[in-house]
């Protein structure tokens, strides 16, 4: 296999908005093939928390979600703001969507989908995180906040509660690097 790098001979915007970025690119292969109208969805990338209150519970978030058209069981998450580092966005997602706070490391970053996109997935660990106030949600947020043990958690992932991949191998990473 060639690892070379595929060229892109042309792009353009089809979409542009707040809420969708999508490149159309035409590339050149290594092997001098061309692949018109590549799609690509762009993004400055997303943070998740994997955050334990004192006792001990996972914090989680329940939230409908307009892409999928369901409500989901998600730990919390947001994307990044422009100019923001992703501690940043996971600091000030987390607080507004859980009215929890606590001191954050960066435990790794997820390729999304590597076909198709260029987003990436910043997890954050958070131990101990206190509850400080209140919600502060965005246009559009209407979340409920719920606690897990991590038995109940590990079975919510298992028999599909939680199913949103990046969420579900979040919390995997997690459990196993915790126990």
């Amino acid at each position: 296999m060639d690892e070379s790098r595929w060229r892109v001979t042309s792009s353009s915007y089809a979409v542009n908005t707040q809420h969708l970025r999508l490149r159309k690119d035409s590339i050149e292969l290594p092997d001098g093939r061309t692949i018109e109208d590549y799609y690509v969805r762009e993004s400055r990338g997303f943070v998740v928390i994997f955050a334990t209150a004192p006792d001990g519970r996972v914090i989680l978030v329940r939230q409908y979600k307009h892409g999928i058209g369901k409500v989901l069981l998600e730990l919390p998450a947001g994307a990044v703001d422009p100019g923001e580092e992703p501690l940043q966005t996971a600091m000030r997602e987390f607080g507004e969507e859980t009215s929890y706070a606590g001191s954050m490391d960066l435990v790794r970053t997820f390729c999304t989908d590597p076909t198709n996109a260029d987003t990436v997935a910043h997890l954050f660990y958070a131990p101990n995180a206190r509850l400080v106030g209140k919600q502060n949600l965005g246009l559009g947020e209407d979340i409920t906040v719920e606690l897990a043990t991590f038995d109940e958690l590990h079975a919510m992932v298992r028999d599909g509660t939680i199913d949103s991949v990046t969420h579900v191998a979040s919390i995997y990473l997690m459990l196993d690097r915790l126990r």
